[in-house]
């Protein structure tokens, strides 16, 4: 067995990673750095000094503040932002708000996120409406496959796309931008679960043009976890209502709309994660000298070199083009290691061999997938040891 450890990089030292760990995985939870819970810490002593102080003076500003940098490192306007705590809670209410008939089509793919495909199958059961996919195969030569797959099922009974911006199990940027502006053509809505793209790639969403997207802030951005955001098209605002209705409903303040008013207060909870998001894009922003480009860009080039390293090690093609992959990408394990079940194969990996790495169970040729992360505080020698970890297991298999 092996028993290299490699050392992540410098920037480890910003995070409460365990250092016994080499950890592959910031895509599935994400993982906030020191400072950024400090600033948490500090708040959530403020709220508790004072507890009536904070949530009948300080809250909103403090909400607002981290609204207003938010929307700025979106490229939208505030008062199209909402706050949810993750990404499936954002697809679950624009889902339940709209209204369907049993004549309707909802749109979505083969790689639709597991809790979001269940809510949309709950809103479609109740409706008697359709769920429609596009099977977009993996592995995948071009992004226009998947233009032309979701294209070729749309229909004049399709009402809404929910469509993945980034998708989980196979790591693949979809050419959002493109799908949006095809689909709107046709008068079909879309409901963008961006949930991995904040802080992987430069977002606007103002020039992606989506009437509802929703992403999370406790992956990329490292905020703390339970913070996510919903955008709206302003036209669409009155329709959107919170899962939780509360005092909002039926507000007589005018300094913001009632989609901002139901949104922001569901009833008492921790919001400290919420108002840290301003503060994870700024220190994430200061690590490197250019910036969130320079982080995006180095965390492309390392998961690239990574993928290379263990498809070498492995005698394996990459599944699909470079232009798809972020800042994780997604590869099919050896013919030999779909013995293992995706839960067998992560646990080895991890207890054995002290590697965390996403393995998912696939609908494809390949049984299996194992998704790889790249985060500043990673290394190439951190590939490497995965690598030469799973040739070792191929060896031992045959």
């Amino acid at each position: 067995m092996m028993n290299f450890k490699p050392h992540a990089s410098y920037f480890q030292r910003y995070w409460l990673l365990d250092r016994n760990i080499n950890f592959l995985n910031h895509a599935s939870f994400g993982a906030c750095p020191r400072p950024v819970l400090e600033v948490q810490a500090k708040l959530r002593s403020q709220l508790e000094n004072e507890p009536l102080r904070f949530f009948g003076r300080e809250w909103e500003p403090l909400l607002d503040d981290s609204r207003n940098k938010l929307a700025c490192f979106l490229g939208v306007e505030p008062q199209d932002l909402v706050f949810v705590p993750n990404a499936t809670t954002g697809v679950n209410a624009v889902l339940r708000s709209l209204k369907f008939s049993p004549n309707d089509e909802l749109l979505t793919t083969s790689h639709e996120y597991n809790a979001c495909r269940n809510a949309l199958d709950f809103v479609a059961s109740c409706a008697g409406a359709k769920v429609i996919v596009a099977d977009v195969p993996f592995p995948i030569e071009s992004s226009e496959q998947v233009i032309k797959a979701v294209i070729e099922k749309v229909s004049p009974k399709t009402r809404l796309a929910l469509l993945d911006h980034i998708t989980s199990q196979t790591g693949l940027i979809f050419p959002i931008q493109q799908l949006v502006k095809e689909l709107q053509a046709r008068g079909v809505d879309v409901l963008v679960d961006g949930a991995h793209a904040p802080g992987m790639l430069s977002l606007n969403l103002s020039e992606i043009g989506a009437t509802y997207y929703t992403g999370n802030c406790h992956k990329w951005l490292c905020a703390p976890k339970g913070a996510a955001f919903l955008y709206v098209k302003r036209s669409k605002q009155s329709q959107i209502r919170p899962l939780t209705i509360s005092h909002g409903a039926n507000s007589k303040l005018t300094h913001k709309s009632l989609y901002q008013l139901e949104f922001d207060w569901m009833g008492t909870d921790d919001p400290t994660a919420y108002m840290c998001v301003g503060e994870s894009i700024q220190f994430m922003g200061s690590l490197l000298d250019g910036g969130w480009n320079e982080l995006m860009q180095r965390n492309h080039d390392l998961v690239m070199q990574g993928r290379q390293i263990i498809c070498e090690m492995l005698n394996m093609a990459p599944p699909c083009p470079e232009e798809m992959i972020g800042s994780m990408s997604t590869l099919t394990v050896p013919k030999i290691l779909e013995k293992y079940t995706y839960t067998s194969l992560h646990d080895e990996l991890f207890d054995k061999y002290g590697i965390e790495v996403q393995v998912v169970p696939w609908h494809g040729e390949s049984k299996l997938l194992f998704r790889i992360s790249a985060q500043i505080y990673n290394s190439i020698e951190q590939y490497n040891s995965l690598g030469k970890t799973l040739q070792e297991i191929v060896k031992n298999l045959t």
